[in-house]
């Protein structure tokens, strides 16, 4: 097929979930072209079969701010047309699928298709403010096929929306070959029994990073421990302040952005999550797939990713996380289970072939 990928450029889930697939489906031989701002972080260069396409804005002085969904929805019509793609894939609903909505309206015979996937604050955040609420109805009852990443965020979607086309859930996926345990030993058999503690985020203030320090401020207290923090964003500041507050800042390493996400995660012995919300969890699986167990607050989807395999807490306990860290990283043989559980779950749930082939059958059936 020839398909239109559009997506945010940014470092979040739905962008690296978006550009993977682009170069998952060029890799089956399909052909691929991904539209976004800017040049996606995780799209690697001469793939072939795949093309990227920049949207362009233009600055003008009345604009307070520049009409980039009038700006996408032009770049689909014209690339639609140039390449006779057979139907595009929108990642996150604002503005991308309201856009494709007027790129198929402005279209000349008004055939072109377009599936949606939701992933999260799409629809709990931002489709749920009163200034969007009804264009993110109206995109989703225009689109040909809607998927949600996890079963929760599909039932958040009918309940939020009441929209009563049915939503595909598609997991998100991970490539269990580039994500792989490390050959190093685990603590418990090294002479060195530090444990590498890590979380990974954009560090908006629904990640709670402050509270994964807090935990580990804790964790640190009982056990030989250092964290690493890995990204970027709004929160990064008062988390490293927090952890100055605690005393713990010499034991804290901020990474920042990291673009081999797969050559950190595998030098982890417990990854933590403690978000507000998190309708599905792609780092938890990238941990995952690495064989590194999670302890997570159980929250949206999580439970759907974990499975078994890692450890749920409330949201907001950051003691509590630190006491089932600290259980877990002071029992070897509890953690070396859970350390194959999570690597073993990862590839038979989210591997991405699986994964891909059910958005191919979408494909398929919308295309006709």
């Amino acid at each position: 097929m020839r398909i239109g990928i559009v997506c945010y450029p940014t470092v979040g889930g739905s962008g690296v979930i978006a550009t993977e697939m682009a170069l998952a489906l060029a890799a089956r031989g399909h052909e691929l072209h991904l539209l976004s701002y800017d040049r996606p972080s995780r799209l690697r260069g001469g793939i072939a079969g795949l093309q990227f396409h920049e949207v362009a804005v233009t600055a003008y002085p009345l604009f307070r701010y520049p009409p980039y969904d009038l700006a996408l929805s032009t770049r689909m019509l014209e690339v639609h047309e140039e390449a006779k793609i057979d139907l595009f894939h929108v990642h996150y609903a604002i503005p991308h699928a309201v856009s494709a909505f007027l790129a198929r309206s402005m279209c000349s015979n008004g055939d072109l298709k377009f599936v949606t996937t939701l992933h999260g604050t799409d629809i709990t955040v931002v489709g749920s403010d009163r200034a969007y609420l009804r264009p993110t109805r109206f995109a989703l009852e225009q689109s040909d096929a809607v998927t949600a990443v996890s079963r929760f965020l599909a039932d958040e979607t009918h309940l939020m929306f009441g929209v009563k086309k049915p939503v595909d859930v598609v997991h998100n996926f991970v490539d269990t070959e580039r994500f792989q345990p490390a050959d190093h030993k685990p603590w418990y058999e090294r002479e060195n029994e530090e444990r590498i503690i890590m979380h990974a985020s954009n560090f908006r203030p629904v990640k709670r990073v402050a509270d994964i320090v807090r935990a580990f401020a804790a964790i640190q207290k009982q056990i030989p421990s250092r964290l690493i923090l890995v990204g970027d964003g709004p929160d990064r500041e008062h988390a490293l302040a927090v952890a100055t507050d605690l005393g713990c800042q010499h034991r804290v390493e901020h990474l920042g952005m990291h673009d081999n996400l797969e050559k950190v995660l595998p030098t982890a012995d417990l990854f933590l999550s403690a978000s507000q919300t998190e309708s599905f969890g792609l780092s938890i699986l990238e941990a995952m797939s690495c064989g590194v167990p999670t302890v997570s607050t159980d929250v949206g989807g999580v439970s759907e990713v974990m499975g078994d395999t890692g450890i749920l807490v409330p949201l907001a306990e950051p003691e509590m996380m630190a006491t089932a860290a600290i259980k877990l990283l002071s029992n070897p043989k509890q953690y070396a289970e859970q350390a194959v559980a999570t690597r073993k779950r990862a590839i038979e749930c989210f591997s991405t072939d699986r994964v891909v082939s059910q958005y191919e059958s979408i494909y398929e059936r919308v295309v006709g």
